[in-house]
């Protein structure tokens, strides 16, 4: 390698180490520490009475590190300091939510770089887990459940855990909570130690399944949709190409999502094909998300 070149590579290399060890400590352990759902299929034979189940808010994943508030990704929440002022040092897990169906103006009111208080009161901090490698989820149930009750704030909540003891009292329930406006249901094993990405510790189980694709194009609208979106053709990540044109707001057709972005859409199934079945249009991906 000539000289020029070795000077330049060492000279890369000591930026990125530098950059990387720059990040915050929690940063960094938010990307490996996080407790991820997979998706509960309900014709598996796992049994339901070994499960807590909640509902699933349809909010902005939050985690407090005894410090900060941060995003999944380790991005810092710019919440007003009465908002996490209450908050212990101790390390919990949550969403940021104000009421069934109202992500969007959720997400525009913690994406605000100065946070504004009379927005931030709709805001409530629902905790779901007080994370311990050395305790089940029962355990770390109750004790997240009694340091809220300590802390007596308003705007931080418990989410509530119930068990039931079969598919059909589960599919029940899930029936009325999405009649009532809920986007689902999380299915936590009771037994189960915290423990990073995806499980069958941690499931999720919606009326419908979601994923995220590519902008790759706009289709143009015909009709009363003439001059706007008639629907985003898109790839998702198993680089299945197709259409959505349902789902939107005329607002959101007159401003559709740009070519390359993220959005997340929901479908019923695939085709034999592979091609989602009923896509239609949930929401563009911001710097913070839901899970």
């Amino acid at each position: 390698m000539p000289k020029l070149s070795k000077i330049r590579f060492i000279y890369l290399a000591a930026f990125f180490i530098a950059a990387f060890c720059a990040l915050p400590a929690a940063a960094l352990q938010i990307s490996t520490q996080t407790q991820l759902a997979k998706v509960y299929e309900q014709d598996t034979t796992i049994p339901i009475s070994d499960y807590l189940v909640s509902e699933k808010y349809d909010g902005i994943r939050a985690i407090w590190t005894g410090s900060q508030l941060l995003t999944r990704q380790g991005n810092v929440i710019s919440a007003p300091e009465w908002f996490t002022a209450p908050l212990p040092d101790v390390w919990l897990d949550g969403e940021l939510w104000t009421k069934r169906q109202n992500f969007e103006e959720l997400s525009s009111i913690v994406r605000t770089q100065t946070p504004k208080d009379n927005r931030w009161r709709q805001v409530k901090y629902m905790v779901f887990d007080m994370p311990d490698a050395r305790l089940p989820f029962e355990e770390r149930y109750k004790n997240y459940s009694n340091l809220i009750a300590q802390i007596n704030a308003e705007h931080i909540k418990p989410v509530k855990q119930q068990r039931f003891h079969s598919n059909h009292e589960l599919s029940k329930h899930l029936q009325a909570m999405v009649d009532d406006g809920a986007e689902g249901l999380m299915l936590h094993l009771a037994t189960a130690l915290h423990q990073s990405g995806r499980s069958d510790a941690l499931l999720k189980l919606k009326p419908y399944f979601d994923e995220e694709a590519e902008v790759i194009a706009h289709l143009p609208g015909k009709g009363k949709y003439t001059d706007m979106l008639g629907a985003l053709r898109v790839r998702n990540q198993q680089g299945i190409e197709f259409s959505v044109g349902t789902g939107f707001t005329d607002a959101e057709r007159a401003n559709p999502p740009p070519v390359g972005s993220i959005i997340t859409y929901k479908y019923h199934g695939y085709t034999n094909n592979g091609v989602p079945r009923f896509a239609s249009f949930l929401r563009i991906r911001e710097g913070v998300e839901s899970e």
